[in-house]
Formats: structure tokens, C-alpha cells, sequence
């Protein structure tokens, strides 16, 4: 909704590869182009500087697109990244939308900076989206929020929500019982979260040959891997490779990215799963990798 909000057909939004793969699927349903400008994971997939995401800009540019705490590397923007963003929207007359559908799951001292903190001093160019989906594991639960301060924004985007969508009922029932969610409920949450992450992490940094860079939040990493075709080993480990009966799902990073040839020795993990089965993934998939094209 915020992208056909912005966006007439053939104007462009800037996102940061790798990048949530269903933002191309909205773009594409709505016409507009997608302008990737890439991330390293040396650096743990944080900004580049203003000069360099300013090159992407052109006459067609209209917004850009950020998710902080990411998926799906698990960066946490910084606050001077997000002044930076924020600025730079201003002053090249761009909207800056800000998923933040993650946005209590942040670790180790780090803090997210929300966009909230920005709406008073630039009030008609950005725009908040959050969902219920995430913070209380309501996957699949269609119900979530689009903050702006815009009233044309606003205006044109209750249009097409009356239009094209309304959540479930089901799902607004359930969302309905999340007023009774206990207190202390996300700080455990978080904390959980955290100890798989270090469980995870950990873990693949004593697999030789793997990259991975600490993810600061969300629940979410990409790690790079020893192979020269991470799709090759996703589909090798499900069709041909088990441990004592057993292996492991991971999804092929390149999928996040939209310029061809990125990410192609990279895998995203979602730690999800409990303490004693991330532990048991990691020994499966440093044994693959030790048999893997031998």
C-alpha cells in the first residue's frame, strides 16, 4: 500500500541488498522498479555513506526503503546511519518508509532508532509500517499499521485498504487478545532470542571457511559459506546428504539480492528453532561442509 501510495508505474524505490524478497513482489504488482544498492558482509551489512546511496537517486526515484532491525541479515541501523538516511530523504524530496517489524528484538546494548523520532521535524515525508506478526510469533496474522503524518499519504492509503484488503476475521479476533499479553512477556522474549543467536553464531564462527557477522537483531543471518554455489548445497543437503538420518533446511541468500551474481556462496538461517536443535543444525552443517563435493 505505502509503495502504490508513492509510486505511480515505472518510478523507482531505493532498498538495500540483501532485502526482503517479497518487496520485489510488491513492486512488481505495482509497477515500480526496485534500485538495489548493495551491502557488505564485512562490515555486518551496515550503510554505505550518503554519497554512495545518493548515485542511486534518479528523476524516477520517489522513496526510499529501509527494515531495521533487518531481515534478513539482522542489522540494527545505527542512530547516525539513520540521521543520515533521513537527511538525505529530505533533502532530495524522497519519502523514507521504515519497516520495523522487529523492532524489540535488538541485542547486545544496541538501540533502534525509529522513525518516530523524526516525524515532528519532517512530518509529509515518512512513513512508519509495523505488523503484530513478528513480536508475538502471530505469523500469518494480517494485521498491522501504517504510520504517516501525511494526510494525502494517509488519505490515498485508506482508499486502497477499503478497496483491496481488510484482515481476516480470525486474525482480528486473535490480535484482539494481545491487549492481555503479560508484562515482561517481550523482554523474555528477547532474551531467548538472544541466547539462540549466541548459540547460533557461535557456532558457525568455528566452522572453517564461514563468515558471518553477529547479527545485533530480528532473528535472522546470512552467513557466507565455503562452496561457490550456496543453491547447490541447499538442494544437496535435502536430496542427498543426512547425518545419523538427519539434516538440515537453509535457504540460499542469493534470493535477497536482485543483482545478479550476489550472495551466491551465502545462506540466510532463522533461528527459530529451540536451544538443543540449533546446536545439533550447526554439527550438521559443518559436517556437510567437511563431505560437500568430495
Amino acid at each position: 500500500m505505502a509503495m502504490f501510495a508513492v509510486c505511480g508505474p515505472d518510478d523507482e524505490i531505493i532498498v538495500f541488498e540483501p532485502f526482503y524478497a517479497n518487496y520485489n513482489s510488491y513492486a512488481v504488482v505495482n509497477g515500480i522498479r526496485l534500485v538495489p544498492v548493495p551491502t557488505d558482509i564485512g562490515n555486518g551489512f551496515h550503510l554505505p555513506d550518503a554519497k554512495t546511496i545518493g548515485q542511486a537517486v534518479t528523476s524516477r526515484t520517489k522513496a526510499i526503503l529501509i527494515c531495521s532491525p533487518n531481515n534478513p541479515t539482522g542489522t540494527v541501523y545505527t542512530r547516525k546511519e539513520m540521521d543520515m538516511l533521513v537527511d538525505l530523504a529530505a533533502s532530495r524530496n524522497l519519502y523514507l518508509m521504515s519497516d520495523e517489524v522487529y523492532r524489540e528484538f535488538v541485542y547486545d546494548g544496541n538501540a533502534h532508532t525509529s522513525l518516530f523520532k523524526y516525524m515532528e521535524k519532517y512530518p509529509d515525508r515518512l512513513i512508519v509500517l509495523d505488523s503484530l506478526s513478528k513480536r508475538y510469533s502471530f505469523c500469518g496474522g494480517r494485521v498491522g499499521v501504517l504510520v504517516t503524518m501525511n494526510r494525502g499519504i494517509s488519505e490515498g492509503v485508506l482508499r486502497i485498504a477499503q478497496g483491496r484488503l481488510s484482515a481476516g476475521y480470525v486474525d482480528q479476533m486473535v490480535a484482539a487478545e494481545l491487549r492481555h499479553i503479560p508484562s515482561g512477556y517481550l523482554e523474555g522474549v528477547c532474551k531467548e532470542y538472544r541466547k539462540r543467536r549466541d548459540i547460533l553464531y557461535r557456532g558457525l564462527q568455528k566452522i572453517s571457511g564461514v563468515e558471518v557477522p553477529q547479527p545485533e537483531g530480528a532473528f535472522y543471518l546470512i552467513a557466507g559459506l565455503p562452496v561457490a554455489d550456496a543453491e547447490d548445497f541447499c538442494r544437496w543437503l535435502l536430496t542427498d546428504f543426512r547425518d545419523n538420518g538427519e539434516t538440515v533446511m537453509l535457504a540460499p541468500a542469493a534470493g535477497f539480492y536482485a543483482t545478479p551474481d550476489l550472495g551466491r556462496n551465502q545462506v540466510r538461517i532463522a533461528y527459530v528453532l529451540d536451544s538443543t536443535k540449533l546446536e545439533r543444525s550447526v554439527s550438521i552443517i559443518a559436517r556437510a561442509l567437511s563431505v560437500y563435493g568430495n
